[in-house]
């Protein structure tokens, strides 16, 4: 191989692409704007609910109890209705996600000590935000409730009823409970794994469009050149946009990095050959910029984005999709850049990931080497 003859490849690539504005925009410009988009839009953090409160024994007892909700940071109080009707059809209309009515025994019952029972009407179309914001109400509800009845019992001279289990809950990694600290770091893995076998699907399949790949043909140029010289310079794209990833992170979105940045950069350029070369091999076989784009997105962009663990916790899937997610490598870097980001933890816990991203590197980029045959056909 002669390295001559490959970084004259590479140059001739670099040429093109400072010539095409549309395929340095997407190398370069679409990582930002999706990491942008998804990093404002995408949040799975479930805060100000909207919540209508009806509250049927106007008293001292129950306006502390609303003051509760309203003083929430998990909800957003927006309205105190009078009728069932007025809940429902806020609820249909998507004002609120939730009506809270508080009976007219409610004072009763809490300065004597007695149970009440408090209604929750909530909107199941999202089940997940349901529930989580249900357990917030609950856990607002069942607060008041035990002081409600504390106080109760000390106005008659009884002994003050402790709490029969009190616990404290300490939150590593991320003491702020933000998920963007937790998606910051996969979606930048998503994003190198979609633009970097899409940016390399069309190079080969181009040469075959345009008739240009004749002339490669009949240059002394070893396949090995000449697939090796196309990939260095959309490699250093990829790590450009690493680079700027990881800034937007920090100074932008202010994820904390905690790990080492050298083995982030490393691992960073290990998962890039793969997905590049994965690229690559998919333009020589198709051979078609059309096809080859199609097939990069479907074999990027959704394993990536639902089997990878990005958004979806992977332990909750079925057994059998939790075999699948085995075979994708975005899965094994966003364990790792969650690993470095949040846990500041080094390939002595992480090293079965690593090797077996540096596997899917080694095979993508030697199918891509093999597959490539200099002659027409």
């Amino acid at each position: 191989m002669s390295p001559r003859r490959l970084l004259a490849v590479a140059r001739k690539e670099l040429i093109h692409i400072l010539r095409d504005p549309r395929s340095l925009g997407m190398g370069i410009a679409i990582p930002l704007l999706l990491l942008v988009l998804f990093g404002y839009a995408l949040s799975l953090d479930v805060d100000n609910v909207p919540i209508l409160i009806w509250d049927r024994s106007p008293s001292p007892e129950s306006r502390e109890l609303v003051s509760r909700f309203t003083g929430s940071r998990y909800f957003s109080v927006k309205g105190q209705p009078n009728s069932y009707r007025e809940i429902e059809q806020a609820i249909n209309r998507g004002d609120v996600l939730m009506g809270l009515v508080i009976p007219s025994d409610f004072s009763d019952a809490m300065t004597s000590g007695r149970s009440s029972s408090l209604q929750l009407l909530v909107d199941g179309s999202d089940a997940g935000t349901a529930a989580i914001a249900i357990g917030y109400a609950e856990g607002i509800a069942l607060a008041h409730g035990l002081e409600a009845t504390q106080k109760a019992l000390r106005r008659v001279g009884t002994r003050m009823v402790e709490r029969p289990l009190d616990v404290r809950p300490r939150v590593l990694f991320n003491e702020d409970m933000e998920s963007r600290n937790y998606i910051v770091p996969g979606l930048i893995a998503v994003i190198m794994m979609v633009i970097a076998a899409l940016l390399t699907s069309l190079t080969v399949a181009k040469e075959w469009e345009s008739g240009t790949m004749e002339q490669l043909i009949s240059t002394p140029l070893k396949g090995p050149e000449l697939i090796l010289g196309k990939l260095l310079p959309y490699f250093g794209i990829g790590m450009l946009d690493v680079l700027l990833s990881v800034l937007m992170g920090a100074f932008v979105f202010h994820v904390p990095l905690r790990g080492s940045v050298v083995l982030l950069f490393v691992l960073t350029a290990v998962f890039l050959v793969g997905a590049l070369s994965l690229g690559m091999l998919i333009s020589i076989v198709t051979k078609g910029q059309l096809l080859a784009s199609q097939l990069a997105m479907v074999t990027t962009f959704l394993p990536a984005f639902l089997l990878s663990g990005f958004m979806y916790d992977i332990d909750s899937m079925p057994r059998a999709v939790r075999l699948i997610t085995l075979a994708v490598p975005a899965r094994y870097f966003v364990t790792l850049l969650k690993g470095i980001y949040l846990k500041g933890v080094g390939l002595d816990l992480m090293g079965l990931e690593a090797g077996l991203l540096t596997v899917f590197a080694v095979v993508m980029l030697l199918l891509a080497l093999g597959k490539f045959q200099k002659k027409l056909g």
